[in-house]
């Protein structure tokens, strides 16, 4: 029977050894390393993959070139990361590192069970764990499909890069293909180092004051599942819309039209669906920013963990619409804006509550195209992107992600043993309501928001009725006298 073959890079000279740096975390690297060593046994959640389908004549040794060139050019993609017996964890990193590379060959298949196999091959490497210690924390997988078909996957830990930086990463990777590895015509490489030396020169004592402010006289935490530190996180399920056009339109509309950004948007209407969830009127969720200081001169083309998760705090009244809830909301995130640098240990300690919050909303707009490239005649030496894919997660119960890139799509991950498909499904829909009801009365009160379906708003409102007794026409001296004859 025919089966897969696989193979491993073949060996090269021993890399260089020795150290070329030793650097502090980023805020965001420190908590990614918490949540990697906190249970070693468990699917890393963290782990980001890249799977692009390319065709055409590959010339696989100019890949494995293109992939070593980039380890070369970024310090940090060999980062390795220590913290045992240290008062603070470092990334170290080495001159050199070996290329992780795997051959797979499915050609040996028969044609209709090359595509399952391919997906096989990726959902194991997906959910293979990286040893944080041992660099690169980052792999290439060619998995050859026929005749001028490939799928190239790039896995790598979160712990090195952000969204931002991964499309960036893999444009440059596919120039140093067409140069079979030769990085001579490309700009120099602003190190991460320079980011984090930025880093070190803020005002920590300024940022804590800003965050203790913002946080002040907040009652205690927001979570959805309050069971969520008692097991190790699991691979998320994921459920995805697209908000219709109309309503994207008019909320696009709306945010140009009050000042708004359509993110402060959906922040608010994720804050209306946590106050139903929990009962609260002061919600607190997390979110990830950019973290790219613009004091840092080339920020825009670094490759790195730059983002931070930091809580966002939203006060909800009654007879408030949403509209001047979120102008108040983006209004009070503009004044933190620049200590988004903190830690977000820091800031819950500042809080005194531990866990501040269990649900995410992340917005996305940052660019994503990968194939400029194949504008040029030819491809790219003779090969063609047609299709990527990316997976990524959270160790959140609940993790919402809007991507606005001329339209509104949402998905959300939640870790299945605590929120089934059937509770996520409905928080996905309750989103949609609110957003919908927001881009078609913009007036409508916050109180007055519809954000159940009719049938189980039904449903509620039965529970509190009880049942209907008859009530008899006789007083009440008479309706004691009856009762005492039938006792």
């Amino acid at each position: 029977m025919a089966t897969q073959a696989m193979t491993k890079a073949p060996a090269r000279a021993t890399p260089r050894p020795g150290l070329q740096d030793i650097l502090p975390l980023a805020p965001l690297q420190e908590g990614l390393l918490f949540h990697s060593v906190y249970d070693e046994a468990a699917p890393d959640v963290y782990l980001v993959q890249q799977a692009i389908d390319l065709a055409g004549d590959l010339d696989a040794e100019a890949l494995r070139a293109a992939c070593r060139a980039l380890l070369r050019r970024h310090g940090n993609l060999r980062a390795a990361f220590r913290y045992a017996g240290l008062q603070r964890p470092v990334q170290m990193i080495p001159h050199e590192v070996r290329l992780p590379w795997e051959d797979v060959d499915l050609t040996g298949l028969p044609e209709a069970a090359r595509a399952a196999a391919a997906d096989r091959v990726v959902e194991e490497d997906r959910t293979r764990r990286f040893d944080l210690a041992e660099p690169p924390l980052m792999r290439f997988t060619l998995i050859r499909l026929g005749d001028g078909r490939h799928r190239f996957v790039l896995t790598n830990h979160h712990i090195l890069l952000d969204g931002w930086s991964r499309p960036m990463l893999v444009r440059e990777l596919l120039a140093l293909y067409a140069s079979g590895g030769d990085d001579s015509a490309l700009p120099r490489v602003r190190p991460f180092r320079d980011y984090l030396q930025w880093l070190a020169g803020q005002d920590k004592e300024a940022a804590l004051d800003a965050w203790r402010g913002a946080l002040a006289g907040l009652e205690g935490p927001t979570l959805v599942s309050p069971r969520t530190g008692e097991r190790a996180p699991v691979v998320p399920g994921r459920l995805e819309t697209e908000v219709d056009r109309p309503t994207y339109e008019a909320l696009t509309a709306l945010a140009r039209e009050r000042a708004l950004t359509l993110n402060s948007l959906v922040q608010g209407a994720w804050a209306v669906v946590l106050s139903g969830l929990t009962g609260r009127d002061n919600v607190v969720f997390g979110t990830t920013v950019s973290g790219r200081p613009p004091e840092v001169p080339g920020i825009e083309t670094m490759v790195g963990l730059f983002i931070n998760t930091l809580p966002v705090r939203v006060a909800l009244r009654a007879d408030e619409p949403l509209v001047d809830t979120v102008r108040r909301v983006q209004d009070e995130q503009t004044r933190l804006q620049p200590y988004q640098h903190t830690g977000l240990a820091e800031v819950q300690r500042l809080a005194g509550s531990g866990e501040l919050f269990d649900t995410t909303m992340v917005f996305e707009n940052y660019p994503v195209d990968i194939g400029a490239e194949n504008d040029r005649p030819g491809g790219i030496r003779g090969v063609t992107v047609t299709g990527s894919r990316n997976r990524d997660a959270t160790h959140y119960p609940l993790a919402l992600v809007a991507v606005g890139r001329g339209g509104l799509h949402l998905r959300l991950d939640h870790q299945p043993d605590l929120i089934p498909e059937g509770t996520a499904r409905s928080v996905m829909d309750r989103l949609v309501r609110v957003l919908r009801s927001v881009a078609a009365d913009p007036s409508l009160p916050l109180g007055r928001l519809e954000t159940l379906p009719a049938g189980e708003r039904r449903a509620v409102l039965d529970l509190g009725r009880g049942s209907e007794t008859p009530v008899p026409e006789t007083g009440l001296p008479e309706a004691f006298r009856a009762q005492a004859r039938r006792t």
